[in-house]
């Protein structure tokens, strides 16, 4: 089967990404070019969880340019989903309906599940069947997957509203850095939360392979000491959780401005950083958990590496 050239629309909680790849059943995908604007569709709902107006225009002048810029890179077929923001905005359903009416796009709202699995599917590939049963992290910026199992498809999956950006929003807003009693709170409620969720991964027994996937660990692991992503996708690169507790207690004192200043670390994603590495730390000790490996494929090659099946299967 001849190569074709996909395009995969991924509106997150922070960005909307287009990314191109040429691809074709039983071949890596190759990225070819990448687009992203950072909207913050998480941060414009108003006070009754709706997309504000505003943002709704603003989502579909996005979502236009790119389909401008897929049409421009020659992009066959366009594959558009969308995540928490969508999945938990009140008028979710409304804007879809706005979006595919002014711009074509059917966006497909995923589940966490569909998040979970989708990337489970792409570590899975990455790493082989050599890495055994799989454990694999995403932090997002609504919300934190977990996903484990030992085939193409995971056994578990788990989906927490513990994102980045949420963490940030709802739990750290307002102080900067926050005040030590407030940070220990917080810490509480994270630890609590995925606490009561974990049980499933735990009883499946222990992991082959830790992995992570999402822009918080790569940042993560890039403070600690992980090879930039100028060094290319074939890099090794490890987050260790005793690297992550020194670190912790760094971020827990620094301003979103001094964190921007970290290697790795943009200044759109550095008021995150701080609650991103709470969940991370949390999840890393209650999983029991010394280091993971962090995948540089997550959940838009998930979605490519599905629809690349779905080829195979009908010739």
């Amino acid at each position: 089967m001849e190569p074709r050239r996909l395009g995969v629309l991924d509106v997150g909680s922070n960005t909307v990404h287009l990314l191109v790849v040429d691809a074709r059943p039983g071949a890596r995908p190759w990225p070819t070019y990448s687009y992203k604007t950072d909207l913050r569709l998480a941060e414009l709902l108003d006070d009754a969880g709706r997309v504000k107006s505003a943002a709704s225009e603003r989502l579909i002048r996005t979502i236009s340019t790119c389909l401008q810029v897929a049409e421009d890179q020659g992009v066959e077929q366009l594959l558009a989903f969308a995540t928490s923001a969508l999945r938990e905005a009140k008028n979710g359903a409304e804007l879809l309906r706005r979006v595919r009416k002014a711009t074509g796009v059917d966006l497909v709202v995923l589940s966490g599940a569909d998040e979970a699995k989708l990337t489970f599917l792409a570590a899975r590939r990455w790493y082989g069947w050599s890495a055994g049963r799989l454990l694999v992290l995403d932090i997002g910026g609504g919300s934190l997957e977990i996903a484990a199992g030992e085939h193409e498809y995971p056994d578990v999956t788990i989906s927490l509203p513990l994102g980045a950006g949420r963490v940030t929003r709802e739990r750290l807003e307002g102080q900067d850095p926050p005040a030590p009693d407030r940070l220990h709170k917080v810490r509480k409620e994270i630890r609590q939360e995925i606490a009561r969720a974990i049980g499933e991964v735990l009883r499946g027994g222990p992991p082959g392979r830790g992995v992570a996937t999402s822009k918080t660990f790569r940042q993560l692991a890039r403070i600690t000491g992980a090879a930039p992503s100028s060094d290319g996708p074939y890099i090794p690169r490890v987050l260790h959780r005793v690297d992550l507790d020194e670190w912790l207690a760094k971020l827990s004192t620094m301003s979103g401005a001094e964190r921007a200043a970290l290697p790795g670390v943009s200044p759109t994603r550095a008021p995150q950083l701080l609650a991103g590495a709470l969940v991370a730390d949390a999840v890393l000790h209650l999983l029991d958990l010394e280091q993971v490996d962090i995948c540089p494929w997550a959940l838009r090659e998930g979605v490519i590496l599905r629809r690349l099946d779905q080829l195979a299967d009908s010739g």
